[in-house]
């Protein structure tokens, strides 16, 4: 007696999201235009760039700087970085005794105006699940060797915070324009894995 198996072929990730696509459009469910907005908020104006303005003002600016640590969300709405995922809006300030650094250990959520869609070794299980438990070898392994005189804090993303991190000014950096300190910050600096380093 023979058996036969069948084998059920399987889609993509990306068939999966455009079969699911055409049945909400042919239901009337996704709004006109709504598709490609999105498309614009993450390719073109969730970014990096955005926290780093946000930084290199509080760097050069003290009453922004306060306005950053007493109300993340109204600070970045000064340069109109609001939305999704930056409804609550948190500035961590790093001191020289103390270094932060962000996670979301259910997922990947940031704050995507101002730190950009997340990397993928930030949605890795193994940062995640490390982060958590040994930060500072973590940050080793990334290239931030600290001194043990130097806090690691892990801050864990939830639904009513969303962390960048304020790094503390690099030295070096007194002669340079806020334009200049902006190139200074990166994703990693606002996620808190780097620092800024004048080169």
């Amino acid at each position: 007696m023979s058996t036969h198996v069948s084998q059920a072929s399987t889609s993509t990730p990306g068939e999966r999201a455009w079969a699911l696509f055409k049945v909400l459009k042919a239901k009337n469910l996704i709004p006109d235009g709504y598709v490609e907005e999105m498309t614009d908020l993450m390719e073109h104006q969730w970014d990096p760039a955005n926290g780093a303005r946000v930084v290199a003002r509080a760097w050069v600016d003290s009453q922004f700087r306060e306005l950053l640590l007493r109300d993340g969300t109204a600070a970045c709405a000064k340069f109109g970085y609001t939305g999704p995922q930056g409804e609550y809006a948190v500035a961590l300030e790093d001191t020289l005794k103390l270094k932060n650094v962000i996670v979301c250990s259910l997922c990947s959520c940031t704050n995507w105006p101002v730190l950009g869609l997340a990397p993928e070794w930030y949605k890795s299980f193994e940062y995640r699940a490390r982060l958590v438990r040994e930060g500072r070898t973590v940050l080793r392994e990334l290239g931030t060797d600290l001194t043990e005189d130097v806090v690691v804090k892990i801050w864990d993303t939830t639904a009513e915070s969303r962390y960048l991190v304020l790094p503390v000014r690099p030295e070096g950096s007194e002669h340079m324009s806020e334009e200049d300190l902006q190139k200074l910050v990166t994703k990693d600096v606002l996620i808190g894995v780097a620092l800024p380093r004048v080169e």
